[in-house]
């Protein structure tokens, strides 16, 4: 119980408590309760009857539910400063460029970023890799007082996965910011409009505190990331312009965090695609025989299946992490003869087809799983044959597994995580990619890179509907990439 002038303290916003005066507060009278004997002796309040109430101890009560209401409503927060609420309005409004696929709007992503780096102070140049320049790659330039020294490079893709209007709360383009939370909903609002406009706006910063950088600055703004990269990245790595550029160490996407530490990305999973297809005599379909095409898949099948949930064992035991074990997700099935009506249900065929999609870490012995394919899932003689499609090398330029040293053998791995403990943060333990990124291309040069983005206490929603960002995550993530610059383009090992 609270007594009067009692300070109730619930919560806190941006480290400070928020407090509310409350009076006493006392539990209502029940079949429990009865009158003091001092009152009934001094004839001081009359008795009260059982179920009731006096009402004070109902004003009482009503205060006490106003002060629970108001503990649960977001708190008011600092104001922003204008130039916070500046760099939200650019975050916005390149949020509201639809850069979605099928149809992106790179022209259009062009014609904001190029002017929004040039007004920071950036060289700008655009580059093509496609006969019909209609995908630009952008890069940006703050050259840095020692060109002899290999460059830092930011990446960012320009594009984004398409959204489903319907089954969102807020139009998906059109960035609109909740004032209550702060929310800024939008498709790419975390994958990853949020990092060139980050990267911009601290080196804006950086430039404010005259800060000079040793090593020159790159900043890639790519195509076509979320479709695989080949007209953006991949044709990029492989460009003059590229080589020409002597970069040292990148930085690109990471993902966010749920939790309060940074999380950041050592390696992406290799993708390959693995089809299965069994043959079989054909027959009635009341017939029970060996050796048919389905039964033959489904053994296929099953042993997979039980890879698989091995795995992902290994996952929900906390043993590893989603991108250090081997997934294999069957994609699709054909098998049947087709009818007017659908299938032709009383025959059995005599062909069945199965395709897996198949990542792996880049650690893991590749020859254990290519023997594992040939004698286990898709062994001959149950009438199987099998095809894998590697896309993109397994090891580097140097015959090295394609991952990036996140210990003392990586000069470039100290000095980023002394840069993110300079701006108050934690990094947690560096994982390996579920997925892919454009990091997977300098890798595979033997160039090392990290995924990071700076989002705490934020869920993981790409590609995911309702995808959002907070507006001071989002800035917060500026001063992060102010230290984080500051401190990779001054390093001179």
């Amino acid at each position: 119980m609270l007594q009067r002038g009692e300070i109730f303290k619930h919560g806190t916003q941006f480290g400070k408590a928020c407090e509310v005066s409350c009076f006493e507060i006392s539990p209502p009278v029940g079949v429990n309760d009865t009158p003091s004997a001092s009152s009934s002796a001094l004839g001081s309040a009359p008795p009260v009857r059982h179920g009731t109430m006096t009402p004070l101890r109902h004003r009482r009560l009503l205060l006490a539910a106003v002060v629970l209401l108001l503990s649960g409503l977001p708190r008011p927060a600092r104001p922003f400063t204008e130039l916070e609420s500046n760099q939200i309005a650019r975050f916005q409004e390149y949020l509201r460029i639809r850069t979605a696929h099928p149809s992106p709007d790179y022209a259009g992503a062009a014609a904001f970023l190029l002017p929004y780096a040039e007004s920071v102070g950036l060289r700008t140049t655009t580059l093509h890799f496609t006969p019909c320049k209609t995908k630009p790659l952008l890069l940006l330039t703050w050259p840095g007082s020692d060109p002899s020294l290999p460059s830092v490079l930011l990446n960012s893709h320009i594009d984004s996965v398409p959204a489903e209007p319907e089954r969102w709360w807020h139009p998906p383009f059109a960035a609109h910011r909740d004032a209550a939370t702060g929310r800024i909903y939008a498709r790419g609002a975390q994958d990853d409009k949020c990092l060139p406009v980050q990267y911009l706006e601290a080196i804006r910063g950086l430039r404010a505190a005259e800060f000079e950088p040793a090593r020159t600055v790159h900043i890639s703004l790519v195509p076509d990331e979320e479709i695989g990269g080949a007209d953006g990245f991949a044709e990029f790595a492989r460009s003059e312009e590229f080589r020409a550029l002597n970069i040292g160490f990148m930085l690109d996407e990471g993902q966010a965090s749920p939790t309060d530490v940074f999380r950041v990305f050592y390696a992406d999973r290799l993708v390959w695609r693995l089809i299965v297809k069994a043959a079989g005599a054909p027959g009635h379909g009341s017939r029970m025989f060996d050796g048919a095409a389905v039964g033959n898949l489904m053994d296929c099948l099953e042993t997979v299946a039980g890879f698989r949930e091995a795995q992902f064992g290994k996952v929900k035991a906390g043993e590893k992490g989603p991108g250090e074990v081997v997934s294999a997700n069957p994609v699709y099935m054909k098998a049947g003869m087709p009818s007017p009506t659908g299938f032709v249900m009383n025959m059995q065929p005599s062909e069945a087809e199965v395709g897996f999609d198949l990542r792996l870490p880049p650690t893991e012995d590749i020859e254990q799983i290519k023997r594992r394919v040939k004698e286990e899932w898709a062994p001959a003689h149950k009438n199987l044959t099998y095809e894998l499609l590697q896309k993109g090398p397994v090891t580097d330029v140097a015959g090295r597994p394609i991952f990036t040293a996140t210990n003392e053998s990586n000069p470039w791995w100290s000095v980023f995580e002394q840069a993110i403990t300079s701006a108050g943060g934690k990094l947690s333990k560096p994982e390996i990619l579920s997925s892919t990124t454009d990091s997977r291309f300098v890798r595979q040069l033997g160039i090392p890179a990290l995924g990071f983005s700076p989002m705490t206490n934020t869920p993981i929603l790409l590609h995911d509907n309702n995808e959002f960002l907070e507006d001071k995550v989002f800035l917060r993530g500026i001063k992060v990439y102010e230290h984080v610059i500051r401190a990779l383009s001054s390093f001179q090992g």
